[in-house]
C-alpha cells in the first residue's frame, strides 16, 4: 500500500476518535445532565464520523485498490490526490470545529467559517474524483462479462 493511501486510512480513524468523543459527550449530556445536544453538535459528530472516518477510509481503500491509471491518463496525478488529502482534512477539521463553536456562538466568522469548510469538503472531492476517474474502470471482470459470466 501507498503513503497516500495509508494517510486517508489513518486520518479516517483519527476523524473516528473525534467522532466518538463528541458522541460520547453529546451522550453523557443527555443521559446524566438532562441536555438534549445541540444540533450544530450534532451536525459535528456525523461530519467527524460521515465526512471524516467513512469518507476517508472509502477514499484510502479505493486508492489501494482500484486498477492503476492508464499509461496516458492526464487526470491522475499523484500530487493532486495527495492536495486532494490536504484540502479534505483541513476542510472537515475546520467543519468539526466550526460547528462545535457555533453552538455557543452566533458569530458572523464562525459562521463563515462552517460554510468555507463545508464548500472545501466540495472542493476537496472535486479534485479527489477528477484525479481518480479514469481508475475507475473494468480490467478483468469486463472479460468475464462479455463471455456470459454473471456476478
Amino acid at each position: 500500500m501507498f503513503s497516500t493511501p495509508r494517510l486517508f486510512i489513518k486520518t479516517g480513524i483519527a476523524f473516528l476518535g473525534v467522532g466518538l468523543a463528541l458522541g460520547a459527550w453529546l451522550l453523557i449530556g443527555r443521559e446524566l445532565r438532562g441536555t438534549f445536544p445541540h444540533p450544530l453538535v450534532a451536525s459535528a459528530h456525523a461530519h467527524a464520523l460521515g465526512a471524516g472516518f467513512v469518507m476517508f477510509v472509502i477514499l484510502g481503500v479505493a486508492q489501494w485498490l482500484f486498477p492503476r491509471p492508464p499509461k496516458d491518463d492526464v487526470r491522475y496525478r499523484p500530487e493532486r490526490l495527495l492536495a486532494s488529502y490536504w484540502i479534505l482534512t483541513v476542510s472537515t477539521a475546520l467543519r468539526i470545529g466550526g460547528e462545535v463553536a457555533r453552538a455557543g456562538s452566533d458569530a458572523f466568522g464562525l459562521r463563515l467559517l462552517v460554510v468555507v469548510a463545508g464548500v472545501g469538503q466540495i472542493v476537496g472531492l472535486g479534485v479527489y474524483f477528477y484525479s481518480m476517474w479514469n481508475r475507475i474502470r473494468p480490467l478483468g471482470s469486463a472479460k468475464r462479462e462479455q463471455a456470459g459470466e454473471r456476478f
